[in-house]
């Protein structure tokens, strides 16, 4: 598709969105929920509380399983420090994760089970 073809097509639908979004201005029930919005978020800003907080008062439990699961992502366990030991060159390589430069280039020219077994536990 050419620049100009694409750009009166993007230009036709930015139109019809405008057309849409002006219907939206006139809706008495838009109207209505933007009112109630911005006299709830007064409100709670008078009384010092949050959504989050009005979320919690009306239904705790809704918390506790999120807190659930924040708390089941927090329990991750530490990766531990894996050290290979390179018995052609004597060369050593302490990780945490396969991402190592130089882990990556011994697996490729030894194998990956070569370099495994040069794994000191």
């Amino acid at each position: 598709m050419s620049k100009l073809a694409q750009f009166r097509q993007l230009e036709k639908h930015l139109t019809e969105q405008l057309l849409v979004l002006e219907s939206l201005k006139g809706d008495a029930d838009l109207k209505k929920e933007i009112e109630f919005e911005t006299k709830l978020r007064d409100l709670l800003a008078n009384y010092g509380y949050s959504l989050k907080d009005i979320i919690n008062l009306l239904d705790p439990q809704r918390t506790r399983s999120a807190g659930a699961i924040v708390a089941k992502a927090g329990l991750r366990r530490r990766r531990q420090v894996r050290v290979y030991r390179n018995p052609h060159t004597g060369e050593r390589v302490e990780t945490k994760s396969e991402n190592n430069k130089t882990l990556k280039e011994w697996k490729t020219r030894h194998g990956a089970d070569t370099v495994e077994s040069w794994l000191k536990k």
